[in-house]
């Protein structure tokens, strides 16, 4: 009997709900301080996750809630680039 592969899960900053690590979205902070989305998941630095849902990317705008995780001030641009994809990848911004 083969055995199961064990999903990663983890927790979004925002609705603090714990969901498989690629349903989310990983920020990261590179060790140069440079702050950016990493689709892959596996770039070096450290990481914040959100949750593809647009209440979530507001709350955590609107409280800070990344820059308090990473460390540093994080630039408009992050949160434009995961409202493109949602808009792009479900049409109406909201995980289906």
């Amino acid at each position: 009997m083969p055995k199961k592969r064990k999903i990663p899960m983890r927790t979004c900053i925002a609705c603090r709900e714990s969901v498989e690590k690629k349903k989310l979205f990983r920020i990261v902070r590179s060790p140069e301080g440079e702050v950016f989305l990493d689709f892959t998941g596996k770039k070096n630095g450290r990481g914040a996750y959100l949750s593809k849902k647009r209440t979530c990317i507001q709350k955590a705008k609107e409280k800070n809630l990344l820059s308090r995780h990473l460390g540093v001030p994080v630039p408009d641009s992050v949160f434009d680039e995961m409202e493109a994809y949602l808009k792009e990848h479900t049409g109406d911004g909201a995980e289906q």
